[in-house]
C-alpha cells in the first residue's frame, strides 16, 4: 500500500491493517507511548494518523477501559509494527485490534522524512491506497472497511459526540458534561474525585441542567471550533452567571469564542505527550498531553480575560481565565491519557469552585 499526499509525494509502504483504502487529514504525534489512547480519541476523527516513534504495538493491546468505543483515526501509519503483544495486560496485538475495526494501516514508511514533509509543508489531505499490484488481490476484504472513505470535517462533531444523556453516580457536586467528542477519561478522573457526572451531547438541550447542576464542563472533539456556531450562541448566555466552567482542548477554543475571542489553525498541530507548557502567573512549567489543531488568540479577548497558560515551544495560548467569575480552560488534556499527570490537579481545583458554588447557587433563567 501507498500514502499518497495531496501536493503528490507518495510513501510506500506494507499493509498490517484492515486491507482497506482511506481518506483523511495526514498528522503526526510525537508520543514515544500511549497509542491505545491516542487511536481511541474521538479528535482524531477523520485523520490519518502518522507516529514518529519508530516502534508501535511493542506492548500489544489490553483489555481497557479506552478513550471511546472504537479506533478513531480513519488510518495508522508507522515505521515499523511489533508483531506480537508483549505485556501481561495484553489481550492482542495492535494489528489484529486494527483489523477487527476495520482501520488499514501501512508500515515499513520512511516517517521520519514525511515528518518533516508536515512540519515543512503542513497538514495535508491524504490518501491511504492500494498500488496498482494489489487492487485485483485485495478487493474482495473491502467490504470490511469500517471508517468511510471520506469524513465531512465540518460536521465531524456529529460522529463522535454521545447520542443521549447519560449519568454517572458519585458524590454531592454534579457537574454537566457538555459532549462534543469527550475522552473516557475526562468522566472518569470527575468520578474518582466524587463528583456525579451528566453527560450531555452538545445538540441536545443540556440548559435543562445548569439548575441542577454545580459546574459545567465543556469538552475535547475534533474539527474547527468555528463549525459549532449553533453551540458557541448556546454558550455567551451562560457566561452571564456564576456557575463554575472548565473547558479542555476544544471546549477551550468554544469557551474563548463565545466569550468574544478569535482561533486559528497551526501550520501542523500539537499532538504529543509532552508539550511543555508555562503557568503565567506562577512561571511553573507542566508537560501536557495535546492533540489539536486550533488555538485561541487570547489577544482578541477583553480586558476581563487573561492568559493562563503559554505554550513553551511557540508561544501560543494553552488556558484562559476570567479575572472575576470561576471560568477557566486549557488547550491541552489533563485527564493525561496517555500522558503526564502533571496536571491532573486541574480537575480537583474545578471541584472545589464547584462546591463553593453549591453553597450560594443562583437560579440560572
Amino acid at each position: 500500500m501507498k500514502l499518497a499526499l495531496s501536493e503528490g509525494q507518495v510513501f510506500s509502504g506494507k499493509s498490517f491493517g484492515a486491507l482497506c483504502e482511506a481518506r483523511g487529514e495526514v498528522v503526526f504525534n510525537t508520543g514515544m507511548v500511549g497509542y491505545v489512547e491516542t487511536l481511541t480519541d474521538p479528535s482524531y476523527r477523520g485523520q490519518i494518523l502518522v507516529t514518529t516513534y519508530p516502534l508501535q504495538g511493542n506492548y500489544g493491546v489490553p483489555e481497557g477501559p479506552f478513550e471511546s468505543s472504537r479506533i478513531q483515526i480513519q488510518a495508522l501509519v508507522v515505521h515499523q509494527h511489533c508483531l506480537g503483544p508483549s505485556h501481561h495486560t495484553s489481550r492482542g496485538s495492535l494489528g489484529a485490534w486494527l483489523k477487527s475495526q476495520g482501520i488499514p494501516a501501512i508500515e515499513s514508511v520512511d516517517t521520519r522524512s514525511l515528518t518533516r514533509h508536515l512540519q515543512k509543508h503542513g497538514t495535508t489531505m491524504g490518501e491511504l491506497v492500494f498500488e496498482e499490484h494489489e487492487k485485483v488481490t485485495s478487493s474482495p476484504q473491502r467490504d470490511r472497511c469500517r471508517p468511510s472513505a471520506d469524513v465531512d470535517m465540518s460536521s465531524v462533531v456529529e460522529l463522535v459526540a454521545a447520542k443521549q444523556v447519560t449519568h454517572y453516580p458519585g458524590g454531592d457536586v454534579k457537574i454537566l458534561v457538555v459532549d462534543t467528542g469527550a475522552k473516557e477519561n475526562i468522566i472518569r478522573c470527575l468520578q474518582t474525585l466524587g463528583a456525579s457526572v451528566v453527560r450531555a451531547p452538545w445538540n441536545d438541550r443540556w440548559e435543562t441542567y445548569l439548575n441542577q447542576v454545580d459546574g459545567v464542563m465543556l469538552t475535547n472533539g475534533p474539527g474547527d471550533p468555528t463549525q459549532l456556531a449553533s453551540l458557541i450562541e448556546r454558550l455567551r448566555p451562560i457566561l452571564q452567571y456564576r456557575i463554575p466552567i472548565f473547558g479542555i482542548c476544544l471546549g477551550h477554543q468554544l469557551m474563548a469564542l463565545a466569550a468574544g475571542g478569535t482561533t486559528h489553525k497551526l501550520k501542523y498541530g500539537h499532538r504529543s505527550h509532552n508539550q511543555p507548557v508555562v503557568d503565567v502567573a506562577t512561571q511553573r512549567a507542566y508537560l501536557t498531553c495535546q492533540n489539536h489543531s486550533y488555538v485561541v488568540d487570547a489577544t482578541r479577548l477583553g480586558s476581563e480575560w487573561e492568559p493562563w497558560f503559554v505554550n513553551l515551544n511557540d508561544g501560543s495560548n494553552e488556558g484562559l481565565r476570567h479575572k472575576s467569575k470561576p471560568f477557566r480552560s486549557v488547550q491541552f488534556h489533563p485527564e493525561s491519557a496517555a500522558g503526564p499527570h502533571d496536571t491532573r490537579f486541574l480537575f480537583e481545583d474545578f471541584l472545589k469552585m464547584a462546591a463553593q458554588y453549591r453553597l450560594t447557587r443562583a437560579p440560572i433563567a
